[in-house]
């Protein structure tokens, strides 16, 4: 697990290919929380690896500042020509994410290898 200046602790895991972290959010997650994007962001960058799988299981309700350092994180992977994927989002953060508007550029799916393939299942028409 590594801690960050910021107060997100975070669960790294390695395949090939892929990054999975599993933010665990700062004792005080309120208002304003600053520095998911940075920190998964240099993780990235100290590995030469742009395709990251992030879990969000272990996170409450997402909040406006957090669903936008979602989407931070998002912009500057793939500006490197990167992959960024959910998973592990509750049903409660698929509908914020889904209100938002941002299912399609936060994608999310049910498990990393769901993630790291890309599958969907067949959804209703």
């Amino acid at each position: 697990m590594y801690q960050t200046a910021e107060g997100w602790k975070l669960d790294v895991d390695r395949g090939p290919d892929w990054i999975f972290v599993r933010p665990h959010a700062p004792k005080f997650l309120g208002g304003d929380e600053p520095g998911l994007a940075d920190s998964v962001w240099n993780l990235l960058a100290q590995c030469f690896t742009y395709r990251a799988v992030v879990e969000l299981d272990s996170l409450p309700l997402l909040n406006s500042p957090l669903i936008g350092q979602l989407v931070l994180l998002s912009k500057r992977v793939h500006s490197h020509g990167g992959v960024l994927r959910l998973c592990g989002v509750s049903a409660e953060n698929r509908q914020v994410l889904h209100t938002c508007r941002l299912d399609g550029a936060l994608p999310s799916f049910e498990s990393r290898g769901d993630a790291v393939m890309g599958f969907r299942p067949n959804l209703p028409r």
